[in-house]
């Protein structure tokens, strides 16, 4: 399963998510709740970086099971909060359907 922390301060302010685990969903190169889950993450990331000139911190595995990112605080910090919340937004909605296969959850 896929377990995605996401780290929200009391402001509301998302400041970090943790993704870990495989979804197990279908072999290896055709599980598609990995595929959406990957391609959700690392282009909200992507994006971020390159229209709000915000580099967040990455720390990956090197098996692809892993990903942490981190958000420092910016004069563009609500442009990279809406980029975040549609993030979550897109994770959920493939939670919906694939709940047994990817979990969110939100820490303080």
């Amino acid at each position: 399963m896929i377990h995605v922390r996401i780290t929200k301060e009391p402001s509301g302010r998302i400041s970090a998510f943790e993704m870990d685990g495989h979804a197990e969903f279908a072999e290896h190169g055709k599980d598609l709740v990995c595929a959406g889950a990957s391609a959700v993450s690392f282009g909200a990331v992507n994006a971020i970086a390159e229209l709000t000139g915000t580099t967040p911190m990455i720390e990956q595995g090197a098996d692809g099971g892993y990903l942490q990112v981190s958000f420092p605080e910016t004069e563009r910090d609500t442009e990279v909060q809406l980029i975040v919340q549609a993030m979550i937004v897109s994770l959920q909605t493939i939670e919906l359907d694939y709940g047994q296969y990817i979990q969110l959850s939100f820490t303080k």
